[in-house]
């Protein structure tokens, strides 16, 4: 293990949790990531592994099979995983996301019938909020659920970019309900859709097309989801009223935000491995390109950001479980994680010179994927806004 990404004050179960999904990562993600990547194949192989290592049920409390983690814990975890494949980082985030809003806002009887199934990896969650042509502004979402004589939901409308769409048999999707609040945004209503995996009509009223090529961000598959009609119990509503999903949604993207920080940390951490052991390697003008100055100050910036994005990530953590509002570090976080990550990986690439272009060399793949950490969760520009406004918070003139 380099330097770089160490954490301090963890227990001796956080240190044996991240050894062993290190482990994992290094001997059953690395060597077959590249390949998979290519292929555009689903990794089913290391989500087997990963269920079994209890990694979909880190953060589910131990009355429902989970281990009880942090979600500090739960971001290590994602740091290293992204490490090996920023793909499969993505395979957990939005079952977490669904998790973690079940366990903060859901019933005690949604939490009993789905969380012991979310902890096996029985259920896997998808996370369901944006549209076509809808961007960031999620008080624009258009696909509504009306209340039937019955007390049913009848649910229409087009969901855009599910990650885990096809591969997830419970949904939490965002919609409009519109029974006579006040606000655009206390009615909107977060529905827990089951289905089956698989693409096409996976429930009556639910299809999801098929998987969204992507220039990245391969194996794991992103999707749309459409709902024509689609009937559901009021109990199916998370927390079990109406009105309150676009606060339960933004509480998910909020961890969220730390997930993706946490992937980018992870992602960046590894272009540096691959940047600092090529420079060691290849020679130019009779002495290793390490030793040239304008590429030992690259090595030097790309270990800065590394670390730089991993402690943001930690705070950020950090701040979250000790239960005090962290809209501020989240989004901090997220946005100078996917933005290092982003410079470390060309930095990396530069380094690889020509071979960095090769399909041949990992660094190639790294290039493709880092984009989707500068949109994922939030543009730069949405977290610049966050960031910018909960400053003016903290500095009003008094």
């Amino acid at each position: 293990m380099g330097y770089l990404c160490r954490t301090d004050g963890l227990t001796d179960v956080q240190e044996e949790i991240l050894d062993t999904v290190r482990t994992f990562v290094n001997d059953k993600i690395i060597p077959v990531a590249t390949e998979l990547e290519h292929k555009d194949e689903y990794p089913s192989e290391i989500v087997e592994g990963l269920k079994k290592l209890g990694v979909f049920g880190l953060t589910i409390p131990e009355e429902y099979g989970g281990l009880g983690e942090s979600l500090l814990t739960y971001a290590l975890v994602v740091e290293e995983i992204a490490r090996g494949w920023m793909s499969v980082s993505g395979v957990i985030n939005t079952h977490f996301i669904v998790a973690w809003m079940l366990m903060q806002h859901g019933t005690d009887e949604q939490k009993n019938k789905y969380l012991p199934r979310m902890a096996t990896g029985e259920i896997r969650g998808a996370f369901s909020m944006s549209e076509p042509g809808l961007g960031s502004d999620v008080s624009a979402i258009r696909t509504k659920a009306t209340k039937k004589d019955d007390g049913t939901y009848a649910i229409n409308g087009q969901k855009m970019w599910l990650t885990n769409g096809g591969s997830s048999n419970l949904v939490a999707v965002l919609v409009k309900t519109d029974e006579g609040a006040g606000s655009v945004y206390k009615n909107m209503t977060t529905f827990l859709v089951e289905k089956d995996p698989g693409f096409g009509e996976t429930a009556a009223g639910v299809t999801v097309p098929g998987k969204i090529e992507k220039m990245g961000y391969k194996g794991v598959d992103t999707t749309e989801l459409i709902l024509d009609n689609h009937i559901i119990s009021a109990d199916q509503i998370l927390g079990g009223s109406p009105g309150r999903g676009f606060y339960q949604m933004m509480d998910g993207v909020e961890v969220g935000r730390v997930n993706v920080a946490a992937r980018a940390a992870g992602m960046a951490n590894r272009a540096f491995e691959l940047g600092v052991n090529y420079a060691q390697q290849r020679e130019t003008f009779g002495k290793r390109i390490a030793d040239h100055q304008a590429v030992l100050f690259r090595i030097a910036e790309m270990a800065t950001k590394v670390e730089t994005a991993h402690a943001m990530v930690v705070r950020a953590a950090r701040k979250k479980d000790s239960g005090e509002r962290n809209d501020l570090e989240a989004g901090m976080a997220k946005y100078l994680a996917s933005e290092y990550c982003r410079d470390v990986v060309e930095d990396s690439f530069r380094i690889h010179g020509g071979y960095g272009y090769s399909k041949e060399y990992e660094i190639e793949r790294l290039y493709r994927e880092a984009p989707m950490l500068l949109i994922g969760e939030g543009t730069a520009d949405i977290q610049r806004m966050i960031i910018g406004r909960r400053i003016l918070e903290e500095y009003q003139l008094r």
